[in-house]
């Protein structure tokens, strides 16, 4: 984890070079709000307006090495730009513009994993209603892992006002049901 760590660490320092809004959410953020796993990438947040994407992507094609060889035009088609650390951890960024990942980035906040090295992961709140809403088997394992850590302490107002839309627009209510039930189980 420790080079995961250190490779999140140099995606901070650049994209805060480039005055870039964002925040890390996946294992990352699990590091900090619930159990931690292992973990091989970065997943991280940026935010970038629609019809933006071509600056948003160069400028990080200038910090980091694409994945995969066409990344730029994999990003323009999916805002999902696909790089590496200069150590070969994959980093996954996510080009946020929808207003949920605009509250979810205004929400972060900095988390210290050294002296003087903090990294901007999104709320625990936040990492439910992503984690919910990608709704894959180790998301709810680490839903779980979350839950039985900072459960009590979640404002889950805020958790269940983010996803009720992003369930809908996803047309699974069963997301928001299954929720429900492990907040009741708390």
């Amino acid at each position: 984890m420790k080079t995961v760590l250190e490779a999140a660490l140099e995606v901070q320092r650049k994209l805060t070079e480039g005055k870039e809004r964002f925040c890390f959410i996946g294992a990352i953020a699990l590091q900090r709000w619930g159990e931690p796993r292992a973990t091989r990438d970065v997943d991280v947040t940026v935010l970038c307006p629609f019809g933006d994407e071509p600056r948003a992507i160069d400028r990080m094609l200038v910090f980091f090495a694409g994945r995969i060889p066409d990344a730029r035009e994999f990003a323009l088609r999916n805002r999902v730009l696909l790089l590496k650390s200069e150590a070969g951890i994959p980093i996954d960024v996510a080009l946020g513009s929808l207003p949920y990942e605009q509250r979810c980035v205004g929400r972060a906040s900095d988390w210290e994993i050294t002296p003087g090295g903090a990294l901007r992961t999104c709320s625990a709140e936040d990492l439910v209603v992503l984690k919910a809403f990608a709704s894959r088997t180790r998301d709810w394992a680490d839903i779980e892992a979350l839950l039985a850590r900072r459960g009590a302490s979640l404002d889950w107002n805020l958790v269940l006002e983010e996803l009720a839309p992003l369930a809908a627009a996803r047309d699974m209510p069963e997301i928001l049901d299954r929720l429900r039930a492990m907040k009741s189980a708390l």
